[in-house]
């Protein structure tokens, strides 16, 4: 399963995904992943589209890409088609392996822009957005979706609205199978996923609590109608998770890769933005040691990536125990 994914007369082999996440797949990060390779295609992080229109391809670790990294999604958050021309114009310029709509987000910031779950809901703004979006780009088009609300009627709203996003030329289906409000800590709905494939009638991309090859074992028959799948919070605790899936065992060495990633991040952001994206890496990497939550204070409490380096240095100098199972249960 998951060998390759062909959309548009391109294939992406394998049919692994890593997840956009704000604040984490920044090209830094992306960088990192791509060291260990395993993954079909990347994401960008969720990018605001008419901020595209401010962005460098040379100089912003939001869109810019190293060869490296070889395919990746531009991850774009819309509300209406104002600019839109000029919108997909610059995103065409950055020659993206895929164009992804994000009509899953349930961030109240978010929504009250009419962007991500809430054009989602609105099914005219959304035909509209998708059509133009299409019209804009000829490459592989994906949306990343949830289940609807909670209704009593949800399967019949789902069902119209994913009508509407075959209709408007869509590729494949990015679902992460909660409803809209639903936090991380509730279980993923993979006993939905042979259905939803049914209705969307597109290639399904599977995303939520995939947490390596034995979910997708043990739940078999849930996966079967997935034609991919999309992963996010494990590979940003585990950035070799992509090469491990594909049976390689990288040698790893988790006090180099951290200090790796900072020097990623001291490359490629402004000196004002390289602390918090330390802290949110680190919030995943931390999940790696059986004692990972000194690692997270001491690099969370620091006022500066210097001393984020020192702390860390100290902590991976203890010579920590590893978690070979770690979780991300409560990061959300």
């Amino acid at each position: 399963m998951f060998e390759s994914l062909t959309l548009r007369n391109r294939a992406f082999t394998p049919a692994l995904f890593c997840a956009p996440m704000a604040g984490v797949t920044h090209s830094a990060f992306r960088r990192l992943v791509a060291e260990f390779g395993g993954y079909g295609a990347l994401f960008t992080e969720m990018l605001s589209a008419k901020a595209v229109l401010r962005e460098t391809f040379e100089n912003s670790p939001y869109v810019r890409r190293r060869p490296l990294e070889g395919p990746v999604f531009y991850q774009i958050l819309l509300g209406d088609t104002v600019k839109l021309d000029a919108i997909m114009e610059r995103i065409r310029s950055y020659e993206p392996a895929g164009v992804d709509v994000n009509l899953a987000c349930s961030e109240w910031a978010v929504r009250a822009q009419g962007s991500g779950s809430a054009l989602f809901e609105d099914m005219g703004r959304m035909q509209r957005v998708l059509a133009a979006v299409r019209a804009g780009f000829d490459g592989p088009l994906t949306v990343k979706i949830r289940l609807g609300n909670e209704d009593a009627d949800w399967q019949a709203e789902f069902s119209k609205r994913v009508g509407v996003i075959r209709e408007c030329g869509v590729d494949a289906v990015v679902l992460h199978p909660r409803f809209i409000g639903q936090k991380l800590r509730r279980h993923a709905r993979h006993d939905l996923l042979a259905w939803a494939s049914g209705e969307i009638g597109l290639p399904l991309i599977v995303s939520g609590d995939v947490t390596g090859p034995e979910i997708v074992e043990t739940r078999n028959e849930a996966f079967s109608s997935a034609a991919g799948l999309m992963i996010g919070r494990m590979v940003a605790t585990r950035p070799w998770f992509f090469a491990v899936w594909q049976g390689k065992k990288p040698a790893i060495d988790h006090g180099a890769l951290w200090m790796r990633f900072v020097d990623y991040v001291v490359e490629d952001f402004r000196p004002e933005l390289r602390l918090s994206r330390v802290k949110m890496f680190t919030e995943y990497f931390s999940r790696n040691f059986v004692f990972g939550h000194t690692l997270f204070t001491r690099v969370q409490s620091s006022h500066s990536v210097e001393e984020a380096r020192q702390r860390a240095a100290d902590f991976f100098a203890s010579n920590p125990a590893i978690d070979d199972r770690p979780h991300v249960l409560g990061i959300s």
